[in-house]
């Protein structure tokens, strides 16, 4: 119930949304001024591998589960919203739903679109999870 609540206040935020989104590309990943935020979960990492020097704070865990303040209090070690910054997952759906969020908390978020798929898709290099 609270998740449907979730993703439906997530879509009637989109619509005044400011989020930038953005298919991701070498240049754009590489820039080391920009924060990198991968939501997916652990298993995630492991499987394709992550974008070298992204942080890694789960957002939806395996099972849809999510814990706001947790990932909130994630968020602030390594961002505010003074400054833009990018989130990724594996297809861009999930980041669509979060970066929505985080807009209407006033954050300056740029949604990876396509995800992890996409950007290995693409040649991306991707490093492994440790």
């Amino acid at each position: 119930m609270v998740k449907l609540i979730f993703i439906a206040l997530s879509l009637i935020v989109s619509l005044n949304a400011q989020v930038q989104h953005k298919y991701p590309d070498k240049n754009f990943l590489s820039n080391k001024n920009l924060t990198i935020i991968d939501i997916r979960t652990e298993p995630e990492w492991k499987e394709t591998g992550i974008v070298k020097n992204s942080h890694l704070i789960t957002f939806f865990d395996e099972k849809g589960s999510y814990n706001i303040p947790k990932f909130m209090s994630e968020l602030s070690k390594v961002t505010n919203k003074s400054k833009p910054f990018a989130i990724i997952c594996r297809t861009g759906s999930r980041t669509r739903l979060v970066s929505n969020f985080l807009d209407k908390n006033g954050y300056k978020v740029i949604n990876l679109l396509g995800g992890i798929i996409y950007a290995k898709s693409t040649g991306i290099k991707l490093v492994k999870y440790k």
